[in-house]
């Protein structure tokens, strides 16, 4: 093994063996090679990546358009159950309604498939 390191990294004998040495110092966990606060500032900067690059697209918000035909719709449910229960939640102006009858609650959701 010595003679590989030897041809590979073009050192002498000695300096193949004290690298031996050195690498199973550094298994066993002993710290070496350690770095002076000029060069871990300057290790520090260069693993630094900076922020991400700008994306090309940005969300927004969307405005969602009011579904008139469905407030419409709920308008209408509304006041016939007006006439069965005393108790009505509307949840949602477009699509949801809770109700008790009988001592029971229900709920009737309103949707539009697109098909």
């Amino acid at each position: 093994m010595i003679e590989e390191i030897m041809k590979k990294l073009d050192c002498t004998e000695q300096e193949a063996i004290q690298l031996l040495e050195d690498d199973k110092k550094i298994d066993k966990g002993e710290k070496l090679f350690e770095l002076n606060a000029d060069q871990k500032a300057v290790e520090k900067k260069m693993k630094n990546t900076g922020s991400k690059a700008p994306t090309a697209y940005k969300f927004q918000k969307r405005e969602r358009k009011a579904d008139n035909d469905k407030r419409e719709i709920i308008t209408h449910l509304l006041a016939a159950l007006g006439e069965i229960s005393d108790c009505i939640a509307l949840n949602n102006g477009e699509r949801e309604i809770e109700f008790v009858y009988n001592d029971r609650k229900f709920k009737l959701v309103l949707s539009a498939p697109r098909s």
